[in-house]
């Protein structure tokens, strides 16, 4: 049974990855805070609502385990940095959503959490593997990006941060 468990996650996983390289991004996408994406209720939301604030934008999965890892260290960002206007956005790439719930129950997220669960916004993004993050300044343009999430490079990825957010 936990066999077929890891198979599916692990097939899940492989199709998802092989749906970003498959799809080209379309002409003229590219990351921004342009996009649309679901709230928890299913809404279109626009990634706009972020703007004029620094952006870490997440990109994520249920059957990540980087993500694991990465979702405490998010929750502590957004903490200590909010009140200089840093805002968190985590966006769910699973297709079935009770995945990312069960995955919010053990890793609970305090910064906003958005849903894909076409890719369609992933594919602009151009994604390249899980997790990715994507940096916005204050002003809505992108400044970095990161695949996966290592934790030795926690120093710097908070170092970005504290640039853009004292750049004001």
């Amino acid at each position: 049974m936990k066999l077929t468990i890891t198979c599916n996650k692990a097939l899940r996983c492989v199709a998802l990855m092989a749906l970003f390289v498959i799809s080209a991004p379309k002409v003229g996408a590219a990351p921004s805070l342009s996009h649309m994406v679901q709230n928890e209720l299913g809404e279109q939301v626009s990634l706009s609502e972020f703007k004029g604030k620094v952006v870490y934008v997440d990109f994520w999965s249920s059957w990540c385990g980087p993500c694991r890892k990465s979702f405490p260290w998010m929750n502590q960002m957004h903490a200590k940095y909010e009140q200089q206007g840093l805002a968190v956005v985590a966006i769910n790439l699973d297709v079935e959503l009770p995945l990312a719930l069960s995955f919010l129950k053990d890793f609970p997220a305090d910064f906003a959490v958005r849903y894909d669960p076409d890719s369609e916004v992933a594919r602009r993004f151009a994604l390249k593997g899980m997790p990715s993050s994507f940096i916005f300044n204050r002003q809505g343009e992108l400044v970095q990006q990161h695949t996966g999430f290592n934790l030795d490079k926690l120093e710097m990825y908070e170092q970005e941060l504290v640039e853009l957010l004292e750049a004001k």
